[in-house]
């Protein structure tokens, strides 16, 4: 009996890697890479660029996305006269994942990097989304001379206090675990992803074609899930950390929020980050935690007044 179960399990396990395998490749077929290949720190970097001259934007997309949540939203409505720098965070998209990535310090230090190879002497303005309103905010932190702006949208910025995480992240992140749970997620992942998209921008229209367009399927190949979920799972002990030095900033900051965010509470973090710096709050009440979308416009008209106006300080 013993040896028919291990049979069995080993029959499942195979399966499930030979479907992820072909997973893997199908979607990589369908969304590869579209930037260049940086190396920063002896790991290499992804980045979509749109622009060829004119102040350079970074850009830092959020959890369960990649550098193309931008390339067909504000890139468009930004790039004459600016230099769009839209970069993968390590892990997701086509970046490379390294011990301790999951630290802001160490997503902070790759994104840095792409402005001093590709920004070199100068200062950009930085737009985060969601987690990369974290890595911007640490950016800003350690790395002041390279940034003259901050554009947060629906960000997190502190510790939220219960320690809940999604089930699913709490299953792929271990290291024994994880790598065996995250073989299973091209089964169900995204059916379910595309089943949940309209409650991620509530009560705004979920845009059409935001699945395809965004290549969220990358999400879940393995190793991209794995890296998501490190990710989540260490984002409360690192935001603990490094809201206390916020007081730190000194650079303009400009938050779109959604009042009906139910992602994330705008009270807890836009609220509290209020607190400790200045800054210029937008508060959009017919959104939820994708402002750039509906309010792409409004982002992308703040983004160009803080890039501008860095030039002729």
């Amino acid at each position: 009996m013993i040896t028919v179960i291990l049979a069995t399990v080993s029959a499942l396990g195979l399966g499930a890697c030979v479907t992820s395998m072909a997973y893997t490749s199908k979607v990589e077929r369908s969304y590869p890479a579209e930037g260049e290949m940086l190396e920063v720190g002896g790991k290499s970097v992804h980045v979509i660029r749109q622009g060829t001259s004119g102040p350079a934007v970074l850009m830092i997309h959020g959890a369960s996305a990649n550098a193309r949540e931008f390339d067909w939203t504000l890139a468009p409505r930004l790039s004459p006269g600016m230099r769009l720098l839209m970069a993968d965070r390590p892990g997701h998209g086509y970046s490379q994942r390294f011990d301790e990535a999951e630290t802001l310090a160490a997503q902070a230090r790759q994104m840095a990097g792409v402005l001093d190879q590709l920004a070199p002497g100068e200062k950009a303005v930085i737009v985060g989304h969601s987690f990369g309103g974290a890595v911007a905010l640490r950016v800003a932190l350690d790395r002041p001379d390279l940034v003259s702006g901050l554009v947060l949208l629906a960000p997190v910025t502190h510790d939220w206090g219960d320690g809940a995480t999604a089930w699913y992240n709490t299953l792929a992140a271990p290291p024994v675990i994880g790598p065996m749970f995250s073989q299973l997620l091209p089964l169900a992942g995204p059916a379910q992803v595309k089943g949940g998209i309209d409650s991620v921008f509530r009560p705004a229209p979920a845009p059409d074609g935001y699945y395809e367009n965004s290549a969220l399927g990358l999400l879940f190949r393995p190793s991209n899930f794995r890296a998501n979920a490190r990710d989540v799972q260490a984002l409360q002990a690192e935001l603990g950390a490094q809201s206390a030095r916020y007081p730190e900033l000194k650079v303009p900051i400009i938050v779109f929020s959604g009042s009906q965010d139910t992602v994330l509470s705008p009270k807890l973090h836009v609220g509290e980050l209020k607190k400790q710096v200045a800054l210029e709050l937008v508060i959009l009440p017919d959104e939820g935690h994708m402002p750039h979308h509906g309010e792409g416009e409004a982002v992308s008209d703040a983004i160009r007044r803080l890039a501008l106006g860095a030039e002729t300080r």
